[in-house]
Protein backbone atom coordinates (compact mmCIF):
# COMPACT_ATOMS: atom_id res chain seq x y z
CA UNK A 1 0.00 0.00 0.00
CA UNK A 2 1.09 3.53 -0.62
CA UNK A 3 1.56 5.78 1.78
CA UNK A 4 2.27 8.69 -0.29
CA UNK A 5 0.88 8.84 -3.80
CA UNK A 6 0.87 12.04 -5.67
CA UNK A 7 -0.47 12.52 -9.00
CA UNK A 8 0.59 15.92 -11.10
CA UNK A 9 1.10 17.96 -8.40
CA UNK A 10 1.98 21.66 -8.93
CA UNK A 11 3.07 24.71 -6.48
CA UNK A 12 4.11 27.92 -7.03
CA UNK A 13 4.68 31.07 -4.94
CA UNK A 14 4.15 34.52 -5.99
CA UNK A 15 7.20 36.57 -6.35
CA UNK A 16 7.00 39.75 -7.24
CA UNK A 17 3.24 39.56 -8.39
CA UNK A 18 4.03 36.74 -10.45
CA UNK A 19 4.10 32.92 -10.27
CA UNK A 20 7.20 31.36 -9.29
CA UNK A 21 6.60 27.44 -10.20
CA UNK A 22 8.25 25.12 -7.29
CA UNK A 23 6.98 22.14 -8.17
CA UNK A 24 5.71 20.57 -12.02
CA UNK A 25 3.42 18.12 -12.50
CA UNK A 26 4.78 15.73 -10.22
CA UNK A 27 4.04 12.30 -9.50
CA UNK A 28 5.44 10.20 -6.41
CA UNK A 29 4.51 6.95 -4.70
CA UNK A 30 6.44 6.05 -1.58
CA UNK A 31 4.92 2.87 -0.21
CA UNK A 32 4.50 1.65 3.65
CA UNK A 33 7.73 1.07 5.19
CA UNK A 34 10.03 2.74 2.49
CA UNK A 35 13.47 4.44 4.11
CA UNK A 36 13.31 7.10 1.22
CA UNK A 37 16.02 10.35 1.00
CA UNK A 38 14.56 13.03 -0.88
CA UNK A 39 17.71 15.39 -2.55
CA UNK A 40 18.66 18.32 -4.71
CA UNK A 41 19.82 21.72 -4.39
CA UNK A 42 18.61 24.84 -3.27
CA UNK A 43 15.53 25.78 -5.21
CA UNK A 44 15.15 22.02 -6.33
CA UNK A 45 11.68 22.17 -4.44
CA UNK A 46 12.65 19.24 -2.06
CA UNK A 47 11.32 20.93 1.04
CA UNK A 48 8.42 22.55 -0.82
CA UNK A 49 7.64 18.46 -1.19
CA UNK A 50 8.12 17.55 2.36
CA UNK A 51 6.10 20.50 3.31
CA UNK A 52 3.34 19.33 1.37
CA UNK A 53 3.31 16.16 2.38
CA UNK A 54 3.38 16.87 5.94
CA UNK A 55 0.37 18.87 5.71
CA UNK A 56 1.98 22.37 6.29
CA UNK A 57 1.48 24.27 2.68
CA UNK A 58 -0.98 23.41 0.61
CA UNK A 59 -0.41 22.41 -3.47
CA UNK A 60 -2.25 24.20 -6.35
CA UNK A 61 -2.92 21.89 -8.52
CA UNK A 62 -3.24 17.92 -9.12
CA UNK A 63 -3.76 15.30 -6.12
CA UNK A 64 -2.33 14.06 -2.96
CA UNK A 65 -3.36 10.96 -0.97
CA UNK A 66 -1.91 10.60 1.99
CA UNK A 67 -3.28 6.45 3.33
CA UNK A 68 -5.69 6.45 0.85
CA UNK A 69 -7.39 9.32 1.96
CA UNK A 70 -7.17 12.73 -0.39
CA UNK A 71 -5.57 15.93 0.99
CA UNK A 72 -6.97 19.14 -0.30
CA UNK A 73 -8.55 22.17 0.90
CA UNK A 74 -8.20 21.42 4.14
CA UNK A 75 -8.95 23.95 7.13
CA UNK A 76 -6.02 24.34 9.43
CA UNK A 77 -8.11 22.55 12.36
CA UNK A 78 -8.19 19.36 10.14
CA UNK A 79 -4.80 19.51 9.10
CA UNK A 80 -3.30 19.94 12.69
CA UNK A 81 -5.58 16.64 13.28
CA UNK A 82 -4.40 14.37 10.47
CA UNK A 83 -0.81 15.76 11.13
CA UNK A 84 -1.03 15.00 15.06
CA UNK A 85 -2.43 11.79 14.65
CA UNK A 86 -0.33 10.43 11.40
CA UNK A 87 2.59 12.08 11.01
CA UNK A 88 5.76 12.36 12.92
CA UNK A 89 8.49 15.65 12.02
CA UNK A 90 12.27 16.04 12.56
CA UNK A 91 13.99 19.64 11.92
CA UNK A 92 17.15 20.42 11.52
CA UNK A 93 16.87 23.06 14.06
CA UNK A 94 15.62 20.69 16.58
CA UNK A 95 12.28 22.92 17.46
CA UNK A 96 12.72 21.75 21.15
CA UNK A 97 10.69 24.03 23.72
CA UNK A 98 13.65 25.67 26.23
CA UNK A 99 12.03 25.86 29.37
CA UNK A 100 10.60 21.99 29.15
CA UNK A 101 13.08 19.15 29.83
CA UNK A 102 13.69 16.55 27.80
CA UNK A 103 10.74 14.34 29.02
CA UNK A 104 8.31 17.08 28.84
CA UNK A 105 9.44 18.02 24.86
CA UNK A 106 8.21 14.38 23.93
CA UNK A 107 5.83 14.30 25.52
CA UNK A 108 4.24 17.48 24.40
CA UNK A 109 2.26 15.91 21.29
CA UNK A 110 0.36 13.90 23.61
CA UNK A 111 -1.09 16.99 25.17
CA UNK A 112 -3.14 17.58 21.77
CA UNK A 113 -4.76 14.33 22.27
CA UNK A 114 -5.40 15.29 25.63
CA UNK A 115 -3.40 12.25 27.10
CA UNK A 116 -3.31 12.03 30.85
CA UNK A 117 0.05 13.48 32.38
CA UNK A 118 1.52 10.08 34.23
CA UNK A 119 0.75 8.73 30.91
CA UNK A 120 2.41 11.38 28.71
CA UNK A 121 5.87 10.49 30.94
CA UNK A 122 5.36 7.42 31.18
CA UNK A 123 5.28 7.08 27.02
CA UNK A 124 8.01 9.60 27.15
CA UNK A 125 10.53 8.05 29.28
CA UNK A 126 9.82 4.45 27.61
CA UNK A 127 10.96 6.64 23.94
CA UNK A 128 14.06 8.50 25.80
CA UNK A 129 15.19 4.97 27.11
CA UNK A 130 14.79 3.93 23.56
CA UNK A 131 17.15 6.81 21.83
CA UNK A 132 19.56 6.09 24.83
CA UNK A 133 18.92 9.07 26.83
CA UNK A 134 16.85 7.93 29.84
CA UNK A 135 19.40 9.70 32.42
CA UNK A 136 18.81 12.88 30.32
CA UNK A 137 15.27 12.70 31.11
CA UNK A 138 15.12 16.28 33.39
CA UNK A 139 17.72 17.86 31.28
CA UNK A 140 16.87 20.95 29.74
CA UNK A 141 17.86 21.52 26.14
CA UNK A 142 20.25 24.11 27.10
CA UNK A 143 22.02 20.96 29.20
CA UNK A 144 22.21 18.58 26.07
CA UNK A 145 24.47 18.47 23.03
CA UNK A 146 23.43 18.60 19.37
CA UNK A 147 23.35 14.67 18.89
CA UNK A 148 21.05 14.26 22.16
CA UNK A 149 18.53 17.31 21.07
CA UNK A 150 18.13 15.25 17.84
CA UNK A 151 17.14 12.36 19.95
CA UNK A 152 14.87 13.68 21.89
CA UNK A 153 13.24 15.27 18.70
CA UNK A 154 12.92 11.74 17.24
CA UNK A 155 11.69 10.49 20.27
CA UNK A 156 8.89 13.30 20.30
CA UNK A 157 8.33 12.60 16.68
CA UNK A 158 7.49 8.89 17.22
CA UNK A 159 5.23 9.33 20.39
CA UNK A 160 2.15 9.37 18.92
CA UNK A 161 2.80 6.40 16.84
CA UNK A 162 3.23 8.03 13.17
CA UNK A 163 3.36 5.72 10.31
CA UNK A 164 5.03 7.97 8.60
CA UNK A 165 8.23 10.37 10.05
CA UNK A 166 9.36 12.96 8.07
CA UNK A 167 13.10 14.04 8.47
CA UNK A 168 14.35 17.50 7.49
CA UNK A 169 18.13 18.08 7.08
CA UNK A 170 18.06 15.94 10.48
CA UNK A 171 21.77 15.51 10.43
CA UNK A 172 22.35 19.10 9.27
CA UNK A 173 23.63 20.68 12.70
CA UNK A 174 25.35 17.77 13.69
CA UNK A 175 29.09 16.45 12.84
CA UNK A 176 29.56 13.21 11.01
CA UNK A 177 29.81 10.86 13.37
CA UNK A 178 26.31 11.81 15.62
CA UNK A 179 24.81 12.38 12.28
CA UNK A 180 25.45 8.49 11.74
CA UNK A 181 24.19 7.53 15.16
CA UNK A 182 20.77 9.70 14.26
CA UNK A 183 21.38 7.79 10.64
CA UNK A 184 21.35 4.48 12.38
CA UNK A 185 18.31 5.20 14.72
CA UNK A 186 16.24 6.53 11.89
CA UNK A 187 17.22 3.37 10.06
CA UNK A 188 16.38 1.41 13.00
CA UNK A 189 12.57 2.91 12.58
CA UNK A 190 12.01 2.08 9.17
CA UNK A 191 13.10 -1.67 9.56
CA UNK A 192 9.82 -1.97 12.03
CA UNK A 193 7.29 -0.85 9.46
CA UNK A 194 7.12 2.87 9.79
CA UNK A 195 7.89 4.84 6.65
CA UNK A 196 10.37 7.65 6.92
CA UNK A 197 11.18 10.05 4.34
CA UNK A 198 14.34 12.47 4.90
CA UNK A 199 15.76 15.51 3.30
CA UNK A 200 19.00 16.10 2.93
CA UNK A 201 22.03 17.99 1.00
CA UNK A 202 24.53 15.09 1.86
CA UNK A 203 25.09 11.87 -0.30
CA UNK A 204 26.76 10.04 2.19
CA UNK A 205 23.71 10.60 4.40
CA UNK A 206 21.30 9.87 0.97
CA UNK A 207 23.33 6.73 0.60
CA UNK A 208 22.28 5.25 4.26
CA UNK A 209 18.54 5.05 2.99
CA UNK A 210 16.57 2.60 0.58
CA UNK A 211 15.51 4.70 -2.19
CA UNK A 212 17.05 8.27 -3.15
CA UNK A 213 14.91 10.56 -5.41
CA UNK A 214 16.52 13.51 -6.67
CA UNK A 215 14.78 16.90 -7.77
CA UNK A 216 15.58 19.26 -9.89
CA UNK A 217 13.69 22.44 -10.93
CA UNK A 218 10.71 21.03 -9.20
CA UNK A 219 10.57 17.88 -11.26
CA UNK A 220 11.74 14.00 -10.47
CA UNK A 221 15.09 13.90 -12.79
CA UNK A 222 16.32 10.16 -11.02
CA UNK A 223 14.81 7.84 -8.52
CA UNK A 224 17.18 4.61 -7.52
CA UNK A 225 17.38 2.00 -4.56
CA UNK A 226 20.88 2.62 -2.75
CA UNK A 227 23.00 -0.48 -2.44
CA UNK A 228 22.05 -0.58 1.27
CA UNK A 229 18.27 -1.46 -0.50
CA UNK A 230 20.32 -4.25 -2.98
CA UNK A 231 21.88 -5.91 -0.29
CA UNK A 232 25.43 -4.57 -1.10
Amino acid sequence: MNVIRIRSLNKAYEVGGQPLPVLKDLDLDIAAGEFTSIMGSSGSGKSTLLNVVGLLDAYDSGTYELDGELVKDLSERRAARLRNRKLGFVFQAFHLVPYKNAWENVALPLTYQRVRRRERKERALALLERVGLADRSEHLPSELSGGQKQRVAIARALVTHPGLLLADEPTGALDSATSHAVMDLLEEIADEGRTVVVVTHEPDIAERTHRIIHLHDGVIDSDTATARARGA
